[in-house]
């Protein structure tokens, strides 16, 4: 029987709705509307598509996104000038430093701007302060991909106490602050990556599975216990055509997608899975 697939896109909308009446409140409130502030560094277009995808994303719901964009030429001191400016001012509620840097900025520049930034702006959660309060379970700010895996698996009631979760990923971005995240729901955790042995064992004693490590469709049927709830977190660009015809079933709708498009985005968990796991995220 093929997997209950869980809604993201429906979810999304629902918090998204919630979030508008939240946002007017708190404009009522302070007489202005909440502000985030971000600063990108260079013309990397990822970067570009994900800062304008946040904004559109701010002005739907109410709030004002402030966007101080610098050369890739800029220096790390410019760059925490503007992570500074935004601490100071009384009028910016929320900072993100777009990632990644360009590499000209050294290789500590992340971190460096991470740690310049206000713990209480710090919505992204990566400030060592935030992240130590993570996992003392006392968090004001998490990192938003982990909070979103927690509500989704909320919203559509699935249970953690007592589960054995896996997330298969040590990321600081994903895959120890939902481990973290995990524990304190009270699920029975177990961290994997690239240097763990026997990992599809492992894997299959899962009652939920998350994918975080940016490889696609590398948890295939055999990582999977039967009825488990697949959290796929991945998000790969494919544009070989034999890998993708190896992945999806002739006459499948997604190929037609690739044709049209000559790149199709899939996740880090195999397509053939739904046929194996009880709930899971679709890409």
């Amino acid at each position: 029987m093929a997997a209950r697939l869980l809604d993201g896109t429906r979810i999304a909308a629902d918090i998204r709705t919630e979030l508008i009446a939240r946002v007017e409140a708190c404009t009522l409130a302070a007489q202005r509307p909440p502000t985030l502030g971000i600063l990108l560094v260079g013309d990397d277009p990822a970067s570009e598509v994900y800062v304008n995808t946040k904004s559109k994303a701010g002005d739907a719901l109410g709030l004002k996104v402030d966007v101080v964009r610098l050369p890739k030429t800029a220096t790390l001191d410019k760059a925490k000038e503007v992570v500074c400016r935004f601490n100071r001012s009384q009028n910016h509620d929320g900072i993100l430093v777009q990632a990644p840097l360009p590499s000209a900025l050294g290789t500590i520049a992340e971190q460096t701007l991470f740690e310049a930034i206000d713990p209480m702006k710090d919505v992204d959660g990566f400030h060592p302060i935030n992240f130590g309060r993570l996992a003392q379970g006392r968090s004001v700010f998490a990192p938003c991909t982990p909070s979103g895996i927690l509500e989704l698996l909320d919203r559509s009631c699935i249970n953690l106490k007592g589960q054995r979760a896996v997330v298969i990923g040590r990321s600081q971005i994903v895959g120890k602050p939902v481990a973290l995240m995990l524990l304190h729901r009270h699920a029975t955790v177990t961290v994997c990556h690239s240097q763990t042995r026997d990992l599809p064992a492992l894997a299959r004693d899962a009652d939920v599975l998350i994918a975080a490590l940016g490889r696609p469709a590398f948890v295939t049927s055999e990582f999977v216990k039967p009825g488990a709830t697949v959290i796929d977190v991945g998000v790969n660009r494919l544009v070989d055509e034999t890998i993708v015809k190896s992945l999806l079933p002739l006459g499948s709708p997604r190929l037609q997608t690739f044709a049209r498009r000559g790149s199709l985005l899939v996740g880090d968990v195999h397509p053939a899975v739904s046929e194996t796991a009880g709930a899971l995220t679709p890409v």
